[in-house]
């Protein structure tokens, strides 16, 4: 079973950046700067970590898996963004936004409220398109 995975990573020398970003390309999609999306088995993860961990200096780098589950399944992907509008081409992304506000949830509840509010939101503009 595949699951799908955000793969960030922040990276101070230019050459491992490089060497960490090729090497990703072969197992997902670029979607911003540090950011893929891969979907991959057990033995793919396992096999991209290896790669990786050769490629990065483990006191100075740092690179975020995040598992968004099942490929197959997963209902809707929820998008918000800031500025430049986001359009999909062929690889959509999740994104929730950040709120400094220690008292706010983080984690997976923070993210199913986001997904509840752009839910929300997207009815509203619908019934507001409707009255137009």
């Amino acid at each position: 079973m595949r699951n799908t995975f955000l793969v960030c990573y922040d990276i101070s020398n230019d050459k491992r950046r490089s060497r960490v970003h090729k090497a990703l390309r072969g197992f997902g999609d670029h979607l911003q700067y540090s950011v893929f999306e891969c979907q991959l088995t057990r033995a793919d993860l396992a096999r991209c970590r290896h790669i990786l961990g050769e490629a990065i200096h483990h006191r100075e780098d740092q690179v975020l898996f995040v598992d968004l589950g099942p490929v197959e399944g997963r209902g809707d992907r929820v998008i918000s963004a800031l500025g430049r509008a986001y359009s999909p081409l062929d690889s959509p992304c999740f994104v929730v936004e950040r709120d400094d506000d220690p008292a706010t949830p983080t984690g997976p509840l923070r993210t199913i409220q986001a997904i509840q509010r752009a839910r929300d939101v997207r009815a509203l503009e619908g019934l507001e398109g409707d009255r137009a």
